[in-house]
């Protein structure tokens, strides 16, 4: 059973380098054997799968942000010298945020939790303007590239005119 299936030789995904694959794994297989392969391969998966499910972390991050400010604050008003400021790598801190509002008569307004929505949506919003700057100069930076010079097809010393 099984004995006249040959596998194929191919490319690993990563260093290029042509392989048998693994019996169990079959057509499964992407990457050579390599322990750098493997984790290569699977960090550029994880990075697929981060860029698909981008709407996931960000409602995660909301939903905590606010859950632990509330925690943090019972019924305290807002400041930026006393609310708290989360991010996802460490978690909450004690460092204030970074806005310069509420001012005072705004503290009686508006709610820890709102003031969390509207810093958020400030937050993607100044990364999208700061997404179409960058896409704008890798544009002008194409459009200026400089000319190549003519090329002098004979190989003698000849210029151009």
């Amino acid at each position: 059973m099984g004995e006249g299936i040959r596998y194929k030789k191919r490319p690993c995904r990563i260093c290029r380098k042509w392989f048998v694959c693994d019996p169990r794994l079959g057509d499964r297989q992407k990457t050579c054997g390599s322990a750098e392969c493997q984790r290569k391969w699977h960090a550029r998966k994880c990075a697929e799968w981060n860029q698909k499910n981008r709407d996931y972390f960000q409602e995660i991050y909301i939903r905590k942000r606010i859950e632990d400010c509330a925690a943090n604050s019972k019924g305290r008003a807002i400041s930026s010298s006393s609310a708290t400021d989360f991010s996802p790598q460490t978690g909450p801190s004690a460092a204030p945020i970074q806005a310069d509002f509420p001012p005072p008569g705004f503290q009686e307004v508006i709610g820890i939790q709102q003031f969390i929505i509207i810093e958020y949506i400030i937050r993607l919003l100044t990364r999208g303007v700061q997404e179409a700057i960058k896409a704008q100069i890798i544009e002008i930076r194409k459009e200026r590239a400089p000319l190549h010079p003519p090329a002098i097809s004979r190989g003698d010393s000849q210029k151009p005119p």
